[in-house]
């Protein structure tokens, strides 16, 4: 199997949160399809800048939607924890980009443990300054919702020159034992020992109910190298077999989209209106999969806790090869 074709099959399995969007999309698809120009989702941003690599000048690409999707990890519906901080982490990231010109689609999936400058709020919310820390804590700065996500966004468009994100959905974990069971279960090869966290995670092939579930892609503590990659590659084989019992699901019944969506809804965050959302699926619905890509860095154990530094010139690379394009 040649590598595009890989990335097909991958398609929409990369990271939980693509399934939030799937589900989102298909259930809203019969509403109107207005097409919103960028400036009109809420939280506005400016636009991406032209900058300047040896001498050529780069502008931002206008063929490009740019998506952020999150996994939180914070347990229950999303709520407002009253100050402009919260606990809840942003333990998956990743952008999806729909390429119009190709009619493709993306993924740039992004370690939480990213070492990364972002804005760090203080009373009023406003920002109060800058703080290098890991790019999951970038979350917990706001209340939980809109601010937390907006501040997010912002953290991650400064790690790509000023990229301008269009969207962005936020997931919190507790909604994984819903969709999981929603689909009867999903079945995996689990090759780490589980004992020591859930003894329903047996080792081999086993299908994932409840609690399971959640523990099998969300903990890294005492499962094999402990290490976030490690981790992210779990992820993308449980969103296989999980979108295989999915597709199976909706085959079966009409209503089964919507009726998941209504039980998922309290754990989301989004700016997405009804008409965007409509908008996007109704565009990019057909795009194939082209690339799943991770910024390379370092790993290393700072004080107990895991840092990944990114490979500078690497990630310059890859922000002029997907967002930027440069001047005739």
């Amino acid at each position: 199997m040649s590598r595009k074709e890989q990335a097909k099959k991958l398609g929409y399995i990369c990271l939980i949160l693509i399934l939030v969007l799937v589900i989102l999309f298909r259930g809203l698809r019969i509403l109107e399809s207005t097409v919103l120009s960028k400036g009109q989702q809420a939280g506005e941003q400016a636009a991406s800048k032209t900058i300047e690599r040896n001498g050529i000048e780069y502008y931002p690409r206008n063929d490009i939607t740019v998506m952020l999707v999150m996994g939180i990890d914070e347990t229950g519906p999303v709520k407002d924890s009253g100050s402009y901080n919260n606990t809840g982490e942003a333990d998956m990231v990743a952008l999806l980009v729909f390429d119009e010109t190709n009619e493709q689609m993306d993924i740039l999936y992004l370690n939480r443990d990213t070492m990364v400058d972002m804005p760090a709020l203080g009373i009023g919310g406003k920002v109060a300054g800058t703080v290098n820390r890991q790019l999951a804590l970038s979350h917990t700065y706001g209340s939980g919702l809109k601010d937390s996500c907006e501040n997010t966004k912002k953290t991650i468009s400064e790690l790509f020159c000023g990229l301008y994100i269009d969207y962005y959905v936020a997931m919190n974990m507790d909604a994984i034992p819903v969709l999981n069971d929603a689909v009867g279960g999903v079945t995996v090869t689990v090759v780490d020992d589980f004992s020591k966290v859930n003894p329903d995670i047996p080792m081999g092939e086993t299908t994932l109910m409840g609690q399971a579930a959640l523990d099998y892609v969300r903990v890294r503590q005492e499962i094999g190298d402990q290490e976030n990659i490690s981790r992210m590659e779990r992820q993308k084989a449980y969103m296989q077999s999980f979108l295989s019992a999915f597709r199976q699901k909706t085959q079966e019944s009409d209503s089964f989209v919507l009726g998941t969506y209504e039980e998922i809804s309290d754990y989301v965050v989004t700016n997405f209106t009804t008409k965007s959302l409509s908008s996007v699926w109704s565009q990019y619905a057909d795009y194939t999969m082209d690339e799943v890509m991770t910024p390379t860095g370092e790993n290393t154990l700072v004080n107990g806790f895991y840092e990944f530094i990114l490979d500078e010139e690497a990630l310059d690379e890859l922000t002029l090869r997907m967002f930027y394009e440069p001047k005739n």
